[in-house]
């Protein structure tokens, strides 16, 4: 028993090299590669450009992580050979941001430039100085930097100064009055 999600087939694209071992699954393309082990309740069939899975046991948890493995599967082919990216937007009066070899150095109205240092297979990029623009091939890993980099200085309410996601909204709030 599958969940909805994982009983469709995941075709693979011509130039992506998929091997499956046991429980291992190893992804080759053109921006990277990658290998995620997974639980080995869920069974995971590769037959020619196309992988389907099938639980060992008829458990809910099982069902649960099908749909789990199938999405990673799937955000694991779009990375090698797509990749990801986030966009981050910096607002307030003096606030900006510089790469400089593997670092991102940030001004944020702090005493002290705030440093940080990218992981391996990320990358950060400045198109002008109040934007931020992470790419990267694992999904999780670009997420993981853009919210690391952006709770540096939280986007807060009153006049809306921070670091936010380009396509993020922010309610303002309105000033105490007497």
């Amino acid at each position: 028993m599958l969940s909805r999600l994982a009983k469709l087939p995941i075709n693979i694209p011509d130039g992506i090299e998929i091997t499956v071992v046991d429980s291992t699954v190893t992804a080759k393309g053109s921006i990277g590669e990658m290998t995620f082990t997974f639980n080995p309740a869920v069974e995971i069939i590769k037959q020619g450009n196309v992988i389907t899975l099938k639980t060992k046991e008829d458990t809910k948890f099982a069902k649960a992580l099908s749909g789990t493995i199938h999405a990673i599967i799937k955000n694991m082919i779009i990375g090698v050979s797509k990749g990801f990216e986030k966009k981050l937007t910096i607002l307030g009066v003096g606030y900006r941001a510089a790469v400089q070899g593997d670092k991102l150095n940030l001004t944020l109205g702090y005493s002290h430039p705030v440093v940080y240092h990218s992981p391996i297979g990320i990358k950060i990029e400045t198109p002008t100085q109040t934007e931020i623009l992470i790419k990267g091939f694992d999904k999780h890993m670009v997420g993981q930097v853009a919210s690391e980099i952006r709770a540096f200085r939280v986007v807060e309410p009153y006049k809306g100064k921070g670091i936010r996601y380009a396509n993020e909204t922010v309610v303002i709030k309105e000033t105490k009055k007497k």
